[in-house]
């Protein structure tokens, strides 16, 4: 029997499902000749054994296969590769700075777009540079498509620089749309500035009963810079009062002020404030949320949020990685008025 180590890898840095990456290692295994018609594959219990996982995880991984026609199973026999030609899957190389709510629904959209049409290797680098240049190096051409979120708290000309020499025809990037990269490529993105000027813009008549906004950009951020573009031009077209904080820990909160917050943490802090000082949101002190999630709509009768489309952009991503596709798509942002103002 062949030896399955040698041809399954499973990467512990990795996101993606370890039976996913059972199932795409035996691909690649047919793909490269390695994995030949009628090898005849372990048994659950064996490759369990042998790779440390749980049987249902092995499980997943054969019925997986099955769905590309490429093993069968005869009782009393086990598992065998009985095709080697299958439609081949995009290969999606999948990189996020970091994993949070929002996040999720970005990957959950694109994974539903994508279905059984690609394999992802999906990966968190958690904003730094040296992990991101290592999961890239050596790997891209494995690839058909190269999905990144370049979010950077460091090194963010260094990053920009690793992702201009990427092959142009297999690069999608998600959320942020860099500068100064060459060539054509897909894009699916936030469009920073325009998007709070423009939010704020709606929320005008609500603004109007405060006379000062304050934002909440935490120091050393991988949040753009074009966000406090956008909000300052919005204070300064309509005579607000304007400040930038950092953080809220020696903050006094003055009634006719409103904040804006970027981090959940911050948005925790800022009403735990706010009670403890015996003020009235919407009323004393108004609060706005970047990104929602469901949790918003009911906290202190409901925060008042702006977000992007989240599903959409996800969704869009997958849409361009299986039509390859080189637009730049920017996506809606969207105002959700609650009591917090």
């Amino acid at each position: 029997m062949k030896n399955y180590l040698k041809v399954i890898q499973i990467d512990e840095h990795s996101i993606t499902p370890k039976y996913l990456q059972i199932c795409n290692s035996i691909l690649r295994g047919i793909e490269d000749g390695s994995v030949e018609k009628d090898d005849i594959l372990p048994s659950i219990n064996d490759l369990s054994i042998a790779l440390e996982v749980a049987r249902n995880t092995i499980e997943r991984a054969y019925k997986e296969l099955k769905k590309y026609n490429v093993i069968n199973s005869v009782a009393g026999k086990g598992y065998f590769i009985s095709n080697v030609t299958f439609d081949q899957p995009v290969k999606v190389l999948l990189l996020f700075n970091k994993l949070s709510s929002h996040k999720k629904i970005i990957y959950d959209a694109f994974a539903e777009v994508l279905g059984s049409n690609a394999a992802i290797d999906f990966y968190i680098y958690n904003n730094d540079f040296n992990f991101f240049k290592k999961l890239l190096t050596g790997n891209i051409d494995h690839y058909s498509k190269l999905i990144i979120i370049p979010h950077f708290i460091e090194n963010s000309s260094s990053a920009r620089a690793v992702i201009d020499q990427l092959p142009k025809d297999k690069l999608i990037l998600m959320d942020k749309l860099l500068e100064n990269i060459s060539g054509e490529f897909g894009a699916v993105y936030e469009n920073f500035e325009k998007d709070i000027y423009n939010a704020l813009s709606q929320l005008l008549d609500k603004l109007s009963k405060y006379h000062t906004l304050k934002i909440i950009f935490p120091e050393n951020s991988y949040y753009s810079k074009e966000i406090l573009t956008g909000f300052v031009n919005f204070c300064r077209q309509y005579a607000f009062e304007y400040e930038t904080i950092h953080k809220l820990k020696n903050e006094t909160l003055q009634p006719g002020t409103v904040y804006i917050n970027l981090m959940e943490d911050d948005l925790v802090e800022l009403v735990e404030k706010i009670i403890s000082d015996k003020l009235k949101i919407g009323q004393d002190i108004g609060v706005i949320s970047y990104n929602e999630t469901p949790l918003k709509k009911i906290i202190l009768n409901g925060i008042t949020t702006i977000s992007t489309d989240f599903k959409m952009m996800g969704a869009k991503a997958a849409e361009m990685a299986l039509n390859n596709t080189k637009e730049h798509v920017a996506i809606p942002f969207k105002v959700t008025l609650r009591d917090s103002l």
